[in-house]
C-alpha cells in the first residue's frame, strides 16, 4: 500500500491507497522495530481495532507498508505492541 503521512490535530493521520485504488485513513499508533524490521500499528479511522502492517520498499525504493505474511512474525510483533501497551497502563 502506498502512503501519506498527515498531521491532523495531535494525531498522525496515514491516508493508505489499497491495490484497487481506494484510500483509508488511519490514526497512527505506534512504530516497533523488532528483529531488523520496522512496523506500525494503525487504528483504521472510526473503528476500534487496531492493525499492524511491515515497512517495506517498493521497486523504486519508495518506502511503502505491506501485510505481514508470516503468521509467526505477526504474533511476535503483536507481543510486542501488547507489552508496549501493558507497560502505559
Amino acid at each position: 500500500m502506498d502512503f501519506d503521512e498527515r498531521e491532523f490535530g495531535e494525531e498522525d493521520i496515514f491516508v493508505l491507497t489499497d491495490d484497487d485504488g481506494q484510500e483509508h485513513e488511519f490514526i497512527f499508533l505506534e512504530k516497533i522495530t523488532l528483529d531488523g524490521g520496522e512496523y506500525a500499528v494503525l487504528q483504521p479511522v472510526g473503528e476500534d481495532e487496531a492493525i499492524i502492517l511491515k515497512y517495506d520498499r517498493d521497486e523504486n525504493g519508495e518506502e511503502i507498508l505491506c501485510d505481514i505474511e508470516d503468521d509467526e512474525e505477526w504474533e511476535r510483533v503483536a507481543d510486542a505492541y501488547e507489552e508496549m501497551i501493558g507497560k502505559d497502563a
